[in-house]
Parts: C-alpha cells; sequence; structure tokens
C-alpha cells in the first residue's frame, strides 16, 4: 500500500508540474505574464486545463496526506 501511495504521489506530481508549465508557456513573455492575460477570461482548452491543474493539486494534497498518515502508523 505505502510503494503505491509513493508511485502514485510521485506520478501525480510530475503530471502536475508538467501542466502547469503547459500554462505558463502560453501567458506571453516577461516574469509574471502581461497584464491582459490577468483580467480576460478562459475559454476552450484554457479553461479545461485550469480545471484539470485544479483536481492535480487536490489529488496530490490527498496522497501526500495519505503518504503522512500511513508514514506515521509505521513509527
Amino acid at each position: 500500500m505505502e510503494s503505491f501511495l509513493q508511485v502514485a504521489t510521485i506520478l501525480v506530481s510530475v503530471l502536475l508540474v508538467a501542466v502547469i508549465l503547459l500554462q505558463v508557456k502560453g501567458q506571453g513573455s516577461g516574469f509574471f505574464g502581461n497584464a491582459e492575460a490577468s483580467f480576460r477570461t478562459r475559454r476552450g482548452i484554457e479553461k479545461t486545463m485550469f480545471q484539470f491543474t485544479i483536481v492535480l493539486a487536490i489529488v496530490f494534497t490527498l496522497l501526500a496526506i495519505g503518504g503522512a498518515i500511513n508514514f506515521s502508523t509505521i513509527f
């Protein structure tokens, strides 16, 4: 069970980083992005990727909590 949690956490974290980097790549140049991108609505694939990022972050958080609880029961 604990090896499943570890592998699942690693896979979700790599996927989460990839999705976040794909979103940042489309924001334009500059360190903080351009001002226009901050105030427009997300549509289509951009909205889907944003929602997928939220789901991945929730899954990652739950896996991390589950791993911590599983680790604390061992010791």
